[in-house]
């Protein structure tokens, strides 16, 4: 019960540190209407729990390559429960996903490719440095 009562009057630094971020950005998410800002008790404003799952939602979102316009959705889906459009928002960052991978792969490849051959000994600049040139 304790717990619970310290955790319904965390400052904006408390709830920053809780969810892994800076005060800087919490005010951020604060301006891109992706967090509520409380009414202050005296001078200082009190965070509870829901924002401290709200933050968190948000940086694990971000974390996953959700746009903040997208993470805005979701958390509107959240409060209307349409399972159906977050499938499809997920499904969508998939995708997306699996081009980055695809892409990664084929960077990973090419530069393995130059380090082979700047390796090998031939004679003439490295080919690493001149892939690079324009």
């Amino acid at each position: 019960m304790v717990q619970s009562q310290v955790v319904q009057s965390l400052t904006i630094g408390k709830l920053a540190a809780a969810g892994g971020v800076g005060v800087e950005t919490v005010r951020f998410y604060q301006r891109r209407g992706l967090l509520g800002t409380p009414t202050r008790h005296g001078a200082v404003r009190r965070y509870g729990t829901e924002d401290v799952r709200r933050l968190r939602f948000i940086r694990q979102a971000q974390a996953a390559g959700f746009t903040l316009e997208q993470i805005r959705e979701l958390l509107d889906l959240d409060a209307s429960d349409d399972r159906t459009r977050a499938r499809a928002l997920a499904n969508d960052r998939v995708k997306a996903l699996d081009a980055k991978i695809v892409e990664l792969q084929q960077a990973r490849d090419a530069l393995k490719r130059l380090a082979r051959e700047c390796g090998s000994g031939s004679p003439g600049p490295c080919p690493i440095l001149t892939s690079f040139d324009v």
